[in-house]
C-alpha cells in the first residue's frame, strides 16, 4: 500500500508559482496560458560546471533559469576571477542575457554563469517572459526588482575594502538584503542560512581562503553567525543569528573589531 504522506508531484506550473519569486502567487490556471506543459524544461545542472558564458558578443540567452530547490549558481568574472552574483533557490538567472525590457541596457564584459552545485532549474522561454510581462504588472514589477537586486549587490561589493571582517560582512550584508527582498528569508526567529562554501566567500571578497576561516571563527566566537555546527566538512552552512550587530561590522571599514585578528 502506498504511504499516505507521499506528496502529490506538482506540475513546473506550480512550482513556479511556490517557489520561485518572479512568479509567487500567480493563479495557475492563468499562467499555464502562457506556459503549456511542453515548453517548460526541468533541467539538473552539476556541480561545478560552466551553464553559459554572458555578455558574449551577438550572443544572447533564449530562456530564464528559474531555480527550484538545492543549488548555488555564481557569476565569475574575468581575469580576477571573482564572483559577483550568487543565486539561491527561489531566485533566477539569465535575465541580463534576455534580449528584452532591461536585458536590452544590461550589458558588461564576458562572465562565467556556473553551478557550483547541483542545481533544479526550470528553463522558461524568452517568448512567453515577454507575454507574461506584457500582461501582469506584478510580474513587471518583479522582473524590474530583479535588475535592481542585481545592481545593488555589485554596489555591496564595491564597498568590500581590504579589511577581512569588513569585507565578509559586506558579502553576508549583500546576501541578506537580496534573499530579504526576494522574501526567501529570514526564518521566524530572523536568521538568515546561506549555503557558502569559504572558497565561494573567498572568491567574492578577494581574500585566501584561511583569512575567511578565521574571519567567520572570529564571527561566531562574538555571536554574529553559527557556522559547521557538525563535523561535516561538506556542509557549508553560515547562518546569521544577529544581523544587526552584523552591520557594525559591515561599517567598520577604518575602525578596527575587537576580536580581529584572533589571538
Amino acid at each position: 500500500m502506498a504511504k499516505a504522506s507521499k506528496k502529490q508531484k506538482l506540475s513546473p506550473v506550480e512550482q513556479l508559482t511556490q517557489h520561485s519569486f518572479l512568479f509567487r502567487g500567480l493563479d495557475s490556471g492563468w499562467l499555464s496560458g502562457y506556459l503549456p506543459p511542453e515548453t517548460l524544461k526541468i533541467e539538473t545542472l552539476f556541480s561545478n560546471r560552466p551553464v553559459y558564458t554572458a555578455f558574449l558578443p551577438d550572443e544572447n540567452l533564449d530562456v530564464l533559469y528559474v531555480i527550484l530547490d538545492e543549488g548555488l549558481v555564481i557569476v565569475r568574472s574575468t581575469p580576477l576571477d571573482r564572483i559577483i552574483a550568487i543565486a539561491y533557490p527561489g531566485g533566477c538567472f539569465g535575465m541580463s542575457s534576455l534580449p528584452f525590457s532591461y536585458g536590452l541596457a544590461s550589458r558588461a564584459f564576458p562572465c562565467l554563469v556556473e553551478s557550483y552545485k547541483t542545481t533544479h532549474v526550470i528553463k522558461v522561454p524568452l517568448v512567453a517572459i515577454e507575454q507574461i510581462y506584457s500582461s501582469s504588472e506584478v510580474f513587471q514589477e518583479r522582473y524590474r526588482l530583479l535588475f535592481e537586486l542585481e545592481q545593488k549587490f555589485h554596489y555591496h561589493l564595491l564597498n568590500c575594502s581590504t579589511y577581512p571582517p569588513q569585507a565578509v560582512a559586506t558579502l553576508l550584508r549583500a546576501l541578506i538584503y537580496q534573499e530579504r527582498e526576494l522574501g526567501n528569508q529570514p526564518n521566524e526567529s530572523n536568521i538568515y542560512t546561506f549555503d557558502l562554501p569559504v572558497d565561494v566567500i573567498a572568491r567574492a571578497c578577494q581574500l585566501n581562503q584561511r583569512t575567511v576561516e578565521q574571519v567567520l571563527k572570529g564571527m561566531q566566537q562574538v555571536g554574529l553567525i553559527e557556522s559547521n555546527k557538525s563535523n561535516d566538512s561538506s556542509t557549508d552552512l553560515v547562518q546569521v543569528i544577529d544581523p544587526d550587530r552584523l552591520k557594525e561590522v559591515y561599517s567598520s571599514t577604518r575602525d578596527k573589531v575587537s576580536w580581529w585578528p584572533l589571538r
